[in-house]
C-alpha cells in the first residue's frame, strides 16, 4: 500500500469507531449490508411540568368565620322570634351581627347584650359602656336568648316602630330603612349596613323558611291596635309587657272576664 494513503485511512477508521451513536438513537443493521436503519428511542422520563400536572389537588376546607359561626348559633332563635313578633329573622340576625360584632363585642361578651339596647327604665342587671357618651347604661342579660327576646319586646312595645309591622314580613329593605327613620340608630349608613349583611350571607333565606311554615303566627298592626294570635307560652302579663300596655287594658278591649288564653285565639292589643 502506498505509504501516503496509509495514514489518512488509519485516522479515518479510528474516528469512525470512536464516534458512538447519539443518546436515544440505536443503529440496527439489516440483512442488507449496505443499509442501516436508524431507530429513535424515546426518553420515558417525564418532564417536571408533566409531574406537576399529575399532582393530586388537595381540597382545603376553610374554618367558618366568626360571622358564619354567629349565624349558625343564633339563626333558630331569630326565626322563633319572627314567628312570635313578625320581625324578619334576617333583620334580627343582621342587627345582632352588626351591634355585637358577631358576638365578640364587649356588651355581648360581658352582658349578653347583642343589640346595644340601653337601660331606658330597665329594672334588671346593668352594665356601663362608652357609646355616644362615656359610661352609658346598657341592659345586662343572663343569656343571649334573653337579649333576642328583649329585642323583639323593645320593637313591638314602642309606637314609633308600629309602622314597620305594616310592611310585608320579608321586606328586609323596608325594615332596614324604617329602623333608621324611627330612630333606632343614628348612623346614616345603618340601613345599607344591614342590607349588605343580609345579602352577603343570604339571611333572607331564614325569612323564607319561616313564611313557608304553616304555623307562622300573623300579627297585623292597625291604627293603635295589634291583632295577635295566641301561641304556647303566651300570657296576658307577657303580652302586656311586650307591647307596653297593661293586662286590664287588654282584657277591657277584648271583653275578657278571666286571664285564661287558648292557643290560636285572636285578641286585640292596644299599641
Amino acid at each position: 500500500m502506498n505509504l501516503k494513503l496509509k495514514y489518512p485511512i488509519l485516522v479515518l477508521a479510528i474516528s469512525i469507531f470512536s464516534c458512538g451513536p447519539k443518546k436515544g438513537i440505536v443503529t440496527k443493521k439489516k440483512n442488507d449490508k449496505n443499509k442501516i436503519e436508524r431507530v429513535v428511542v424515546k426518553d420515558t422520563e417525564k418532564t417536571n411540568s408533566e409531574k406537576n400536572s399529575e399532582k393530586v389537588e388537595k381540597t382545603v376546607t376553610k374554618p367558618p368565620t366568626s360571622t358564619e359561626s354567629y349565624i349558625a348559633q343564633y339563626a333558630d332563635i331569630a326565626k322563633a322570634e319572627m314567628r312570635k313578633s313578625k320581625i324578619p329573622a334576617s333583620i334580627t340576625l343582621a342587627q345582632g351581627i352588626l351591634e355585637s360584632a358577631s358576638g365578640r363585642g364587649r356588651l355581648a361578651v360581658k352582658a349578653n347584650n347583642h343589640f346595644g339596647i340601653k337601660c331606658h327604665g330597665w329594672k334588671g342587671a346593668k352594665i356601663y359602656h362608652d357609646d355616644d357618651r362615656k359610661h352609658e347604661c346598657f341592659r345586662k342579660y343572663k343569656k343571649a336568648e334573653s337579649s333576642y327576646e328583649d329585642h323583639s319586646d323593645f320593637l313591638t312595645g314602642r309606637k314609633r316602630y308600629a309602622g314597620l309591622f305594616k310592611l310585608k314580613p320579608d321586606d328586609y329593605k323596608g325594615w332596614a330603612k324604617g329602623l333608621r327613620a324611627a330612630g333606632y340608630a343614628t348612623d346614616r349608613k345603618y340601613p345599607q349596613k344591614l342590607i349588605s349583611l343580609i345579602e352577603r350571607y343570604k339571611l333572607y333565606e331564614y325569612d323564607t323558611d319561616v313564611l313557608r311554615n304553616k304555623d307562622v303566627k300573623r300579627v297585623r298592626v292597625n291604627s293603635g291596635v295589634i291583632r295577635y294570635t295566641i301561641e304556647g307560652g303566651d300570657t296576658l302579663y307577657s303580652l302586656a309587657k311586650r307591647y307596653n300596655t297593661t293586662v286590664d287594658a287588654i282584657k277591657n278591649l277584648n271583653n275578657l272576664s278571666s286571664n285564661n288564653l287558648s292557643i290560636g285565639q285572636e285578641i286585640m292589643i292596644p299599641n
